[in-house]
């Protein structure tokens, strides 16, 4: 049960680290990788990608450690690191920006609010004034439809 917990608790911390990730590295001090996210252009790959990689070292670190001696807790932490980034995928690179057509059509209520919210932080093509820096929490005023005259 704990270790459960422990991975579910990481997850939802996880948005959080994010935000802060998002808002004061990707748009700050790492925004030479992050800026060619904001920019028009054309191929698959983007120098952004590179953060999959960075992010992900943590995770395998403590999946490492997790199972030295015997599987203790920094597994399950490193578990919830992981299934944020495999959700992180799925809606910013799969839903969001469509780099793999497999939710193309949703008429989810949340979900468009994502793609809402995340268009909003899109619409800075610079790195100041964003909005918008977590994935899984959205603002309410996102999911309000929007009613013609």
């Amino acid at each position: 049960m704990i270790f459960a917990l422990t991975t579910l608790v990481t997850f939802l911390i996880m948005e959080g680290v994010t935000w802060c990730t998002h808002r004061f590295i990707m748009h700050g001090l790492l925004w030479v990788l992050h800026e060619d996210h904001h920019q028009p252009h054309d191929g698959f790959f983007e120098k952004n990608d590179l953060f999959f990689v960075i992010f992900a070292m943590p995770s395998i670190a403590l999946f490492y450690f997790g199972v030295e001696g015997g599987l203790n807790i920094l597994f399950f932490i490193g578990l919830g690191i992981m299934l944020y980034g495999l959700a992180y995928f799925l809606v910013h690179d799969v839903l969001i920006h469509r780099r793999f057509k497999w939710f193309d059509k949703t008429t989810n209520p949340y979900l468009r609010g994502l793609r809402k919210a995340h268009k909003m932080h899109h619409k800075h093509l610079g790195k100041e004034h964003g909005e918008c820096f977590g994935m899984l929490y959205v603002p309410l005023k996102y999911f309000k439809v929007h009613q013609s005259a």
